[in-house]
């Protein structure tokens, strides 16, 4: 903790130390997680494109070995490893994290708190919320931009509509790693017809193929290249992405399909007008959303019994963090008039556990702080 605290500024590291205090009261235990972490998770999360940020090596035995590039996942693989694994718990973290920045520093101090396998959705959602501001609050930043948005909200709409099974994994993968879907959506629309593809041979060959099929034609081709991943996924991820893709050349977008979603994605305001403007949508198209908007509306009922003020909440429908592993609500604080980057986000990802070896899903959420961007500025 001190050499933590040492790569802090005097004032800022008081006020860290004090955010686990906090958050202890709150009842999060303190993790402590090893900086060196397996590389797999990071690559299956994020395949090749993380690559690129991470500081790599390799063990004796041939394991991919990396610094921790954020400390969420380290978290909950710890979580998997105790023998609370399955049962509520939460836990708060400070420590370095080490991702390739450009001209940023590529060493930095990262905070948080991580809840998992509790039932009450929207209560651990709201209470995330509150903590997230408490903690900007404890750094002398009180008037800060909150920015939302709901994954699952998106998800639901799509399952709604009713479309193929390609283009439904398709859309919400494609939600997830961008800022704004509307500014894709037509490209997605393209892809699909004359758009020439550079597998445009592979995704011939596997028209019309099952999932057996496509299995077996990805196994023989990097058994000739003599691989066995790509970009940390597997030849099964691979198999089912080739035939995702011959699927969608073959089956476009409906246009009205893609005239909800454009509407969808242009809801924003406050979260009680929005949650009118989806009952609208919803009854306009006779779409049942009740489940996700009820969702949605209970979470913001609770963020408002924590004292927040949700009538400054930015809501949009197209908000969204990039990572692949959201699957619900999310958020990020920004500073007042200089809000390119986020001094604190967070969201819920119950998908994830699942994905680092859950026998069975296990609700998460949680949020991670940027200690030198809240503090800068702050009076040491």
């Amino acid at each position: 903790m001190s050499q933590t605290s040492a790569a802090i500024a005097t004032g800022a590291a008081a006020r860290a130390d004090g955010l686990l205090q906090s958050f202890a009261r709150a009842g999060y235990a303190l993790a402590r997680p090893p900086i060196l972490q397996p590389a797999e998770p990071f690559l299956d999360l994020s395949g090749e494109d993380i690559r690129k940020s991470l500081y790599l090596t390799t063990d004796a035995g041939g394991e991919e070995l990396c610094l921790r590039p954020d400390l969420t996942i380290p978290v909950a693989r710890d979580y998997l490893a105790s023998p609370r694994a399955g049962q509520p718990a939460g836990f708060c973290y400070l420590g370095p994290v080490f991702r390739y920045r450009g001209n940023a520093a590529c060493e930095f101090n990262q905070a948080g708190v991580e809840s998992f396998g509790r039932q009450d959705r929207a209560a651990a959602d709201a209470e995330m919320l509150a903590l997230a501001v408490e903690a900007a609050a404890a750094f002398g930043v009180i008037d800060v931009d909150i920015r939302t948005g709901d994954v699952a909200l998106f998800a639901a709409l799509i399952e709604a509509l009713d479309l193929s099974p390609a283009w439904n994994r398709r859309l919400v993968r494609d939600f997830n790693r961008k800022v704004s879907l509307a500014q894709d959506l037509e490209r997605l629309t393209l892809e699909t017809g004359t758009t020439r593809n550079e597998y445009e041979g592979v995704l011939a060959a596997l028209a019309g193929s099952d999932r057996k099929a496509a299995l077996a034609l990805v196994t023989d081709l990097m058994t000739i290249a003599g691989t066995s991943s790509i970009g940390g996924r597997s030849v099964a991820e691979i198999a089912d992405r080739f035939l995702e893709q011959s699927t969608l050349k073959g089956a476009a977008l409906p246009r009205e399909a893609l005239r909800l979603i454009e509407r969808f994605l242009g809801i924003a305001g406050e979260p009680d007008e929005a949650a009118g403007q989806l009952r609208a949508l919803a009854s306009d198209a006779k779409l049942d959303l009740d489940a996700a908007i009820d969702l949605f509306e209970s979470r913001t009922g609770f963020m408002a019994a924590r004292g927040i003020d949700t009538g400054a909440i930015r809501f949009s429908t197209a908000f969204g963090r990039g990572l692949d592993y959201y699957t619900g609500f999310e958020f990020e604080l920004h500073r007042k008039g200089n809000g390119t980057e986020p001094l604190v986000g967070g969201g819920r990802y119950d998908g994830l556990l699942t994905r680092l070896g859950a026998r069975q899903p296990i609700p998460a959420v949680g949020f991670s702080i940027w200690i030198e961007a809240l503090a800068q500025g702050t009076p040491s």
